[in-house]
């Protein structure tokens, strides 16, 4: 099962996230199929770039969304 979820980048107490699409069994750190956005939470405001396109092909295909990324999708969509 395809998932989009984070996957935490950046030194200690300096990390951002890559939104990555990849395997549910397989963990965040092996290779994802592809990265459809960033997050940095340490910028005020934080700083979202997603691209929306690719989300909705992958949903699409069958990807689902971590609870996590829902949130920064609705987010970024406001």
């Amino acid at each position: 099962m395809l998932k989009i979820r984070l996957r935490r980048m950046g030194a200690t107490n300096k990390a951002f996230y890559r939104l990555i699409v990849s395997d549910s069994r397989k963990a965040t750190s092996s290779a994802a199929l592809e990265e459809v956005g960033t997050y940095d939470p340490r910028q005020d405001p934080p700083r979202i770039l997603i691209d929306r396109p690719r989300i909705d092909y992958w949903v699409g295909q069958g990807a689902l969304l971590s609870d996590s990324v829902k949130q920064i999708v609705a987010r970024s969509a406001s």
